[in-house]
């Protein structure tokens, strides 16, 4: 088995595969560039089993040498390629990848960098080089055969709650990649997707590319960083049927009148993951455009969506081909980790044999909580330390934090809570939060007026008010600094 083989076994010869910019490749076209660049990656020194970097913007130059390095019997990682040299050097030492392939304008950068990391990876690009020696005179390879259970991928969690993790998936991981687009939103090889977010991330990688490629779809790739006006751009030039973006995004879109304007461009389905949907982005988009969003579920370790809602309840039902398990132990009333199975979900990470317990046999428990409704349904808490008991009885900061927003509407630009100890040594509430540039007075009117409107237990202690909330590389909240943040700001008031 090889996880490139099976993505490119389905589409017809002539049928576009990838779309990027102003370039169409056929099905026919990317078979042949991946079996070359397999032979070229064999042809420096690639051996089964040694990682490679794929460090550059999205493109279907990405896609060759990521799929050409699993098709020569590698294992392939996407990296953010904004990431600064200091901010990449750790995951060099970290993942002892053999080779760093990138475009030619970073080849020099990451020369540099490589040379300070001891035993550190070859830097593959293009120019006068081995790799394009090897690859002008590539004829192309047969797909090296593994076991199911070998790797072929990593990913990188995003971070959230602190120090990013390799995330191993094997060979079997595309097999069922487009079960979610299939048999939710209709994903047929006449399909056009298109994912605002980049293939570093779990999200685009395996709901898009992968099931797209998977479907014999074509793919629409951008090397540009999302905006409101670049979607609106990209749906207009590449008319893509099927779209893949997250709440902060869809919610600008709402906010500059981009959604409105889409409402007429053919896309069938628009689907929000990567963080939980308020309410108000669901009813903003049905009443801009006419379509419901769906909502999915799921992490780096599972690559694709595990759970999904396409109604204003929020509440959560599996995937197709997702098992859900609970602890039997704890009432259906009291919130929970659960545990989910479906074939795309990873065997461990790498070098983290603490956090192992979180896999077992084919099975993966996420960090986040859920609470279990009468019908089976399941309402999404936050992460296991999002959710609080205060007063006696449970408390998101999820819960607290889609109240506010959907309050202030935008006048407020970011907010986050976070569960914190207060001097009394009770737990409380803190909010940190950023106004929508010049109405800082507003969102703090605003946002006292929806502190006072909820439920005493539900009110945060403290509102503070920042220039910008810390995210990830994927442009995620870093939950894991939200406390430290409360401590300096509250210490600073006192």
């Amino acid at each position: 088995m090889n996880a490139a083989e099976i993505l490119l076994s389905v589409g017809v010869d002539t049928a576009i595969a990838i779309e990027c910019e102003d370039r169409r490749v056929t099905y026919a076209d990317l078979r042949d560039r991946v079996r070359r660049s397999a032979q070229a990656w064999q042809a420096v020194g690639l051996g089964t089993g040694d990682r490679v970097i794929v460090f550059a913007p999205d493109s279907d130059d990405w896609a060759v040498a990521y799929l050409g390095a699993i098709w020569a019997g590698g294992v392939a990682i996407g990296v953010n390629p904004r990431l600064s040299m200091p901010e990449l050097a750790p995951l060099l030492k970290e993942c002892e990848a053999r080779f760093v392939w990138c475009e030619p304008n970073l080849a020099q950068d990451l020369r540099g960098l490589v040379a300070t990391v001891p035993g550190g990876p070859a830097v593959v690009s293009g120019g006068e080089s081995d790799w394009t020696r090897a690859l002008a005179d590539a004829e192309g390879i047969d797909a090296v055969q593994l076991d199911a259970e070998d790797p072929a991928l990593w990913i990188g969690t995003s971070g959230t709650t602190g120090t990013p993790k390799g995330v191993i998936h094997v060979q079997r991981v595309v097999v069922n990649a487009h079960s979610f687009a299939c048999n939710l939103a209709g994903l047929t090889a006449a399909d056009r997707l298109y994912a605002t977010s980049k293939l570093f991330f779990a999200y685009a990688l395996g709901n898009s590319l992968f099931a797209g490629l998977r479907a014999g779809a074509t793919v629409i790739l951008d090397r540009e960083w999302p905006t409101a006006e670049r979607v609106e751009e990209m749906v207009e030039k590449h008319r893509p049927t099927l779209l893949f973006s997250v709440p902060t995004l869809y919610n600008k879109m709402l906010q500059t009148g981009v959604a409105a304007r889409l409402a007429d461009r053919g896309i069938r389905h628009f689907v929000s993951a990567g963080e939980a949907l308020p309410l108000a982005i669901r009813q903003g988009w049905r009443e801009q455009t006419g379509c419901t969003l769906i909502s999915g579920y799921g992490t780096s370790e599972t690559l694709c969506l595990m759970l999904y809602s396409d109604d204003d309840s929020g509440l959560m039902r599996p995937t197709p081909l997702t098992e859900v398990r609970f602890n039997p132990d704890i009432g259906a009333d009291l919130p929970q980790r659960i545990w989910v199975r479906h074939t795309t979900v990873a065997t461990g990470y790498w070098k983290r044999p603490d956090a192992q317990v979180d896999f077992d046999n084919g099975w993966f428990s996420p960090g986040d909580m859920f609470l279990r409704h009468p019908d089976g349904r399941l309402e999404y808490a936050g992460r296991n330390d999002d959710m609080l008991k205060i007063a006696g009885q449970w408390v998101s900061t999820l819960w607290v934090e889609q109240a506010l927003s959907a309050h202030c509407g935008d006048a407020l630009h970011q907010l986050a809570a976070v569960g914190v100890e207060s001097a009394d040594g009770l737990t409380a509430l803190a909010v940190l939060a950023v106004a929508a540039p010049g109405r800082w007075a507003e969102a703090r009117q605003r946002v006292e007026e929806g502190v006072a409107s909820l439920p005493g237990h539900r009110r945060p202690r403290w509102v503070h008010w920042l220039d910008a909330l810390p995210l990830t590389p994927t442009g995620k909240l870093q939950r894991g600094r939200l406390r430290s943040l409360h401590e300096r700001h509250a210490a600073a008031a006192a």
